[in-house]
């Protein structure tokens, strides 16, 4: 049997496909940005047949580099944003509306109303999540409620709900598969993490009816095949997971007590806890981490909403940059006399603060201000972010591996980022040799699944290191630009009505 495994690695802003061979080497991909629609303020969608096309269209293009048919692949895994909510007609397998994004803020009011009526604590002991519009219950309401039909649609059984896994499954199989993966389904704020199913109780309280549901399933196994016109060959899909727990299981971060943080849109550090399920009390998220060969992991999390979207932001609304790797160089450049701080809240705040009405601000502006020293604030934002969320994770769990970090993502290629989140964060930070370790981690899963390739112990030692960062930063300055970055976090908070 061939070994070559195709991984689709949908993304908010682009989609991509690698055909990995059984030494993890990238034998060929393909990649492509998609419109994002920002309908309000605070609105984020997208196109969900956009994310179709794209996955298509990428995998004919990873599969036409690499130079391989579709009989020597031995098995598609995928990976995708999480929290993005798609509805479509099961009739027609198109969407009823465009999807709903895990950035979008739109449904704040409706988690208050949840709030105020006591339930916050019932729903974080089933799902280990905060009350929050970033995850996908009061999406899917506000889709049932603001659709006009689409109550009576899903009581007629003619709805069906997914997360972008789903929906991609879905539409590779021609719609014979309606499923989803352990990690995606504990994102949705209506699972019980517990027992890796669908919860009545909160279903009730969201009021999702049951039916619309996909199954839930472990990260391997059989989730049926492609039509053999997508691809000139039927290929089976055995490997699923969100992109955070994909870019765990990628890093070979499978002993509890390590640690990874991806850098993408958003920034995602996960804690591995084994079979344990820690709960939070610095407002981090417990969540599935993985179930594999029936075993199953959990990890703390921390999310921050906006990462590589600060260097986008650089680029597309100020201009100051022309393609987003120019941003370490300029950062470089920046006067180092100047101490300025971006809070990227553009999308509220993250953990740990949890602040859906936050929005960004810029501190210590000079009349020398200029691009340098904007870009350096919104790299340097991504770091104190990072830092506030281990420092978070260890006070939940002091057996988290303090030794190292392993990073990827986007903005972990540029040195000057990772030199600097060493210095900062104070613990060395690990790059890999293979960087696209989201889309490595759902190949793995795939390879795994179909038998081809190795087991998690087999996959661990395999794992290499490219560059480990080191802090060169002293103490006393690390301490001073920490305090002054709490300081912007507590006034940007008090601007929103919150507290730090």
């Amino acid at each position: 049997m061939s070994e070559y495994v195709l991984a689709i690695d949908q993304g908010t802003t682009s989609t991509r496909a690698i055909v990995f061979n059984r030494d993890y080497r990238n034998c060929g991909s393909g990649q492509q940005e998609f419109p994002q629609h920002f309908p309000r303020s605070g609105w984020v969608e997208h196109d969900a047949e956009d994310l179709w096309r794209t996955a298509v269209e990428t995998s004919r293009l990873a599969m036409s580099s690499a130079g391989v048919s579709a009989c020597e692949i031995a098995a598609i895994g995928i990976t995708n944003q999480r929290e993005t909510v798609v509805m479509w007609d099961r009739r027609t397998g198109r969407p009823i509306h465009k999807a709903i994004v895990w950035q979008d803020r739109r449904t704040a009011e409706h988690c208050a109303r949840i709030r105020a009526d006591g339930t916050e604590q019932d729903i974080g002991r089933k799902t280990g999540l905060l009350l929050d519009p970033y995850f996908s219950a009061t999406k899917i309401a506000w889709l049932l409620d603001n659709v006009a039909g689409a109550r009576e649609a899903a009581r007629a059984g003619h709805l069906a709900f997914g997360t972008v896994d789903s929906w991609l499954v879905y539409k590779l199989t021609g719609g014979r598969r309606h499923v989803i993966d352990v990690t995606n389904a504990s994102r949705t704020m209506l699972c019980n993490i517990e027992t890796a199913e669908w919860d009545d109780s909160l279903l009730a309280l969201f009021n999702v009816p049951k039916a619309i549901l996909p199954e839930i399933v472990g990260n391997t196994g059989d989730f049926g095949e492609t039509g053999e016109a997508l691809f000139g060959g039927r290929i089976p899909i055995r490997g699923i997971a969100g992109d955070q727990q994909a870019a765990m299981i990628g890093q070979a971060c499978f002993e509890p007590g390590m640690v990874k943080s991806t850098y993408g849109t958003g920034c995602f550090a996960l804690l591995n806890t084994g079979a344990e399920r820690v709960t939070s009390q610095h407002r981090l998220l417990t969540t599935i981490a993985y179930k594999i060969d029936g075993q199953m992991h959990y990890a703390l999390e921390g999310s921050i909403f906006i990462a590589g979207a600060a260097v986008q932001w650089l680029r597309d609304g100020l201009g100051i940059i022309d393609r987003a790797d120019r941003s370490g160089p300029l950062a470089a450049a920046a006067d180092a006399g100047q101490i300025v701080y971006l809070v990227p809240a553009f999308t509220g705040l993250g953990a740990p603060w949890w602040d859906p009405d936050a929005r960004g601000a810029l501190y210590g502006l000079t009349r020398n201000t200029g691009p340098a020293e904007l870009a350096k604030a919104a790299l340097e934002s991504v770091c104190f972010q990072t830092r506030d969320l281990l420092r978070a994770m260890r006070k939940d769990w002091p057996r988290a591996d303090e030794t190292f970090l392993r990073v990827d993502g986007g903005m972990a290629a540029s040195d000057w980022m990772m030199q600097r989140l060493a210095d900062i964060v104070g613990v060395p930070v690990d790059r890999p040799v293979v960087h696209e370790t989201t889309a490595l981690g759902a190949a793995w899963l795939a390879g795994h699944g179909a038998q081809v390739w190795p087991d998690m112990q087999g996959f661990s030692q395999s794992w290499k290191r490219d560059h480990r960062f080191v802090a060169r930063m002293d103490e006393g300055e690390r301490q001073q630009l920490v305090l002054g970055w709490r300081a912007a976090v507590r006034s940007t908070l008090d601007f929103s009505g919150k507290q730090p």
